[in-house]
């Protein structure tokens, strides 16, 4: 049985994330256990609310190190949300580091006339990796559902896997990047297009297994 982990960290809804993985076909575990991150064929960080309390959550659980090993062995990762945000070094929301595992910064919208802050409903992708397997089967241009206020500034571009337009403002939706993708959106709460992302996430865990 190919068991999923979904890190617990009191930072969001992590049932959800969990139906959503069961209708693609996984085994999700919710965890906050070094040892079974450890044993778990892939690993799903979800995460809703604000940058320090995610760090510090993470820290005060001694979860930091196990996620950081897991991504380097070369296990299948999914951040999505506030999981994609602490991958990266800093945030202009708080003052603690996140994970470093990706090279940059998490920014603030900049406040535009006519555009909420923060960005919230449903928005079109630009995809940037076409060929990322977090895509497969997907329309062009796929609606998703967002609630941000803050985005990834990736120092590599070349990491960026999508990008959504508010306002004036483009910024990177998703990354993908070796083992590691993750999304700002909720594909949880994005329909059926929401549950194709899942699904693909779980047939890349499963390709992994059978190698």
């Amino acid at each position: 049985m190919a068991v999923i982990a979904v890190v617990d960290y009191d930072m969001g809804n992590l049932h959800s994330v969990c139906k959503g993985l069961e209708k693609a076909g996984a085994t999700p575990k919710i965890t906050d256990s070094a040892k079974e991150l450890e044993q778990a064929k892939a690993i799903v960080l979800p995460g809703v609310g604000a940058f320090d309390p995610a760090m510090r959550n993470l820290r005060l659980r001694g979860l930091e190190e196990p996620i950081k090993e897991a991504i380097a062995s070369g296990k299948p990762f999914l951040g999505i949300c506030l999981g994609l945000q602490i991958l990266f070094e800093s945030s202009e929301e708080g003052t603690k580091s996140g994970l470093g595992i990706i090279k940059g910064k998490v920014r603030r919208f900049r406040p535009e006339p006519d555009i909420s802050i923060p960005h919230m409903g449903w928005n079109q992708l630009e995809l940037t990796q076409s060929k990322s397997i977090l895509w497969e089967h997907l329309p062009p241009n796929p609606w998703v559902y967002f609630v941000h206020s803050y985005y990834v500034d990736p120092a590599d571009p070349q990491v960026c896997a999508a990008t959504v337009t508010h306002g004036s403002q483009t910024v990177t939706a998703a990354i993908s990047y070796k083992n590691i993708t993750a999304v700002q959106f909720h594909p949880e709460k994005s329909s059926n297009i929401g549950l194709q992302i899942l699904s693909n996430f779980v047939s890349q865990v499963w390709v992994k297994v059978a190698a």
